[in-house]
């Protein structure tokens, strides 16, 4: 369910009366799942909503930076450096908790000046996916389980990052998965979190403390898919906003911490019949349907292309080690955490795959339209799982891709996801993950300075 469903134009000007509001944060997701747009204030934006930005901005690196004579790239976006037009979905009107006039935050889609949606922004791509599921007659249903890391503040870039100080005075040394104490340690950042997910109506459930010292993970309500990338865009920005108040840094790098887990985000995802509300992975008799089945398959053929957008930075590949708390294969498994898609002991209606490939660092968006994308192909193209695996398949061969490069040779070769998810938007993306692994390339790192410059 969207923040403010059902919210028309005249019901989001009459709640921004309500409030009070003098300011609207103008916000755009861009590929990283940065909130990019425009601050104005409130009269400017009700006499003025349809606004312009460039279009390059949905084309950058994480660092800003576009790539430069990319034939497919420019075939996507202008190199006249043209404008967008920004309509706000009034679906996700809600307030800033952290500012100290009121102001309101609103997600817009891009159009192109003759009103279609701009195809490579990342809301567009997602909801391209769900036409596919609309014209099916099918509803997909998406639960986010997401990780992160409370870090003390880090000014160096050079230096490694460390777990904060909690109430105690002291950090953590030792693994504290599910303790309620160690959660307890940063109550005061949590209670905040909270009241402010309150505020901007975020349907967040459960928080408990990962494996790793200072990761937690919160897990949000099941709901439409759309409406759920739009919940998690705005808790990271809300965490991280909380954190710093609180003298920390949040972090939803994949890989933070040299010796710690990664931080994943885990999606459960079930398809209703749209109209009788059932779940299609489950047949009448309470048994797994064909389609689950199939489903399962799609994800099992089509997740490692499509890697790169599940794991999108160089540091993403870091996580995706074994016997690291994190998937190394395709294999799925019933109740099992070892294995890429874990199918986990349910009712017959809330049958449900979780797939456990997905990085933290992952745009919400994105991710969740590219796994809805691999189980839609799955279904349509009837394809058959492998028998599901009952012990650790940390044990098993990788059969994920091992860094950015050879996730993007992947990407770029599976036509079927394209078709899926959109040519242009393939281009831009493969061109900007390119460009940043190049310049990730112009890095000298402290490992090759401590084991190279004084032993080769």
């Amino acid at each position: 369910m969207s923040i403010r469903d059902n919210f028309t134009y005249t019901d989001m000007d009459e709640w921004l009366n309500e409030k009070r509001v003098t300011e609207v944060e103008c916000l755009v997701p861009d590929l990283t799942g940065v909130a990019r747009g425009k601050i104005v204030p409130r009269a400017k934006f009700t006499d003025e909503r349809g606004m312009r930005i460039p279009e390059a901005v949905l084309g950058m690196t994480v660092t800003g930076n576009s790539p430069q004579d990319d034939a497919a790239y420019d075939r996507a976006i202008s190199p006249t450096d043209r404008d967008m037009i920004l309509k706000a979905d009034p679906t996700t009107i809600t307030m800033v908790p952290w500012a100290a006039d009121p102001t309101a935050q609103v997600i817009h889609d891009c159009y192109f000046s003759d009103g279609r949606l701009v195809d490579f922004a990342p809301r567009s791509v997602l909801r391209r996916v769900l036409k596919l599921y609309e014209d099916k007659g099918w509803c997909p249903i998406v639960a986010p389980e997401l990780e992160f890391y409370l870090t003390d503040k880090n000014s160096d870039p050079d230096l490694p990052l460390k777990a904060p100080i909690g109430r105690s005075g002291r950090a953590e040394t030792s693994r504290q998965v599910y303790s309620i104490d160690a959660v307890n340690e940063f109550d005061p950042l949590f209670e905040d979190i909270y009241d402010y997910c309150d505020i901007m109506g975020l349907d967040v459930d459960t928080l408990i403390h990962e494996i790793g010292a200072g990761q937690m993970e919160i897990n949000f309500l099941h709901g439409e898919p759309l409406g759920l990338a739009d919940n998690v865009f705005y808790f990271k920005r809300t965490l991280r906003e909380a954190a710093i108040k609180h003298h920390m840094y949040a972090t939803f790098m994949a890989k933070p911490m040299a010796g710690e887990p990664g931080s994943a985000m885990h999606v459960h995802q079930s398809v209703l019949d749209c109209r009788t509300r059932k779940n299609i992975f489950s047949d009448e008799d309470g048994a797994p349907s064909q389609l689950f089945k199939y489903y399962i398959g799609g994800l099992q053929r089509f997740m490692p292309a499509a890697l790169a957008i599940a794991a999108p930075y160089v540091n993403s590949y870091r996580r995706l080690v074994r016997h690291t708390a994190a998937p190394i294969n395709v294999q799925w498994g019933m109740d099992n955490r070892t294995v890429g898609f874990r199918v986990p002991e349910s009712g017959v209606q809330d049958r449900r795959v979780e797939n456990r490939i997905i990085g933290a660092d992952a745009n919400p968006y994105l991710a969740l339209a590219v796994t809805l994308a691999c189980g839609y192909l799955g279904m349509t193209e009837q394809v058959e799982p492998t028998d599901p695996t009952a012990g650790s398949a940390y044990d098993m061969a990788y059969e994920l891709p091992q860094g950015l490069p050879e996730a993007l040779r992947a990407l770029r070769s599976e036509e079927k996801l394209h078709q899926v998810l959109g040519e242009r938007f393939i281009d831009v993306y493969a061109a900007v993950k390119d460009l940043e692994h190049q310049e990730f390339m112009r890095v000298i790192s402290p490992w090759e300075r401590e084991h190279l410059l004084l032993h080769v």
